[in-house]
């Protein structure tokens, strides 16, 4: 990650030179717990909110969007809870799509979600085949991502590689590692926001964010929106990058 070109801050587009923004939405059992509503309500705006937010990238001009949709320690909460989550990512896909496709975005999915209901991996297959040929901004779906995960079945798949002879243990390098993980193909992490006041990655692209800025708000996740977007941008604007360096 160190090696990667320095990109220059004072860039004029709104992304002020970001490529790639991943968030942590967090905040929608608190967003309902405050107005003495079911949990699921919460999700249901959070919903909405991920519709703001990608329209507002789109209108930005962001290369890829990142979101942490579902963890791989997300399983531990209530089934009830759960089946809520898959039931509305599912309604999510069916209703989104046709915009998604029409604005050229491509959705991408990251994290093993094969483990999913079939029918439920079925719908995502289709959704990332249909947009796979468009040229817009990269959509991230994380689910049930989890980086440790990620990092131990990149090992594997290298680990393979040496046991095969195709490569030895001595030649793998970050590149390497990089190249198996589930982000391989987007853009490097510039920006990782979290929204609700935590401060914490939460098992959340560890190996990504190695040189990526932090931006951490107390906004909970369903009011966040396409200003508190630019504002997170605006932020990244005065950071000083110097992965390193001087």
């Amino acid at each position: 990650m160190a090696s990667q070109a320095k990109p220059d801050i004072r860039h004029s587009a709104p992304t002020h030179g970001a490529r790639h923004v991943a968030i942590i939405m967090d905040g929608n059992g608190r967003w309902a717990k405050k107005r003495f509503l079911p949990r699921i309500a919460g999700h249901r705006a959070g919903v909405e909110a991920v519709r703001r937010v990608a329209r507002a990238a789109l209108d930005l001009k962001l290369e890829c969007l990142t979101l942490y949709a579902f963890s791989s320690e997300n399983w531990k909460r209530p089934a009830p809870e759960v089946a809520d989550l898959m039931g509305l990512l599912r309604h999510f896909i069916q209703s989104d799509l046709d915009e998604f496709d029409a604005n050229g975005i491509r959705l991408r999915i990251i994290g093993n979600y094969k483990a999913l209901d079939p029918s439920l991996v079925d719908l995502i297959e289709g959704a990332v085949a249909r947009t796979a040929g468009n040229s817009g901004p990269i959509v991230a779906i994380a689910l049930n991502y989890g980086a440790q995960d990620e990092l131990v079945r990149a090992v594997q798949s290298l680990a393979s590689r040496v046991s095969a002879g195709e490569m030895s243990a001595a030649q793998i390098g970050a590149d390497d590692i990089d190249a198996h993980l589930d982000t391989a193909t987007l853009p490097p992490l510039d920006l990782l926001i979290r929204t609700s006041g935590e401060q914490r990655l939460s098992n959340f692209m560890l190996w990504q964010a190695a040189y990526a800025e932090l931006y951490f708000t107390d906004t909970l996740w369903p009011d966040f929106d396409g200003r508190a977007l630019a504002e997170a941008l605006d932020a990244f604007r005065m950071r000083d990058r110097r992965f390193g360096g001087l």
